[in-house]
């Protein structure tokens, strides 16, 4: 948790935690935000698995310093 978001940077280890493989290609990033929240998720391709959270606030809004924070706090140039 960091500057009012909660997050995983380690999502390897949180696939393995759940015990699904973890392949980059077959996964892609969404990002939401409402009125009262701003989320991100990975979203499995072939909806075969459902979907994982990886990021979380109630303070912030979808702005660009904000969705560049919460890319960079996961880990999204490592993970793709």
């Amino acid at each position: 948790m960091a500057e009012s978001l909660c997050f995983c940077s380690d999502v390897t280890g949180l696939f393995e935690a759940i015990g699904i493989t973890h392949q980059p290609d077959q996964w892609r990033l969404f990002i939401d935000s409402s009125a009262k929240s701003l989320k991100a998720v990975l979203v499995h391709n072939g909806n075969q698995y459902p979907s994982i959270l990886v990021g979380y606030s109630v303070h912030l809004k979808e702005d660009y310093d904000n969705v560049k924070t919460l890319l960079q706090k996961t880990k999204y140039d490592e993970y793709k």
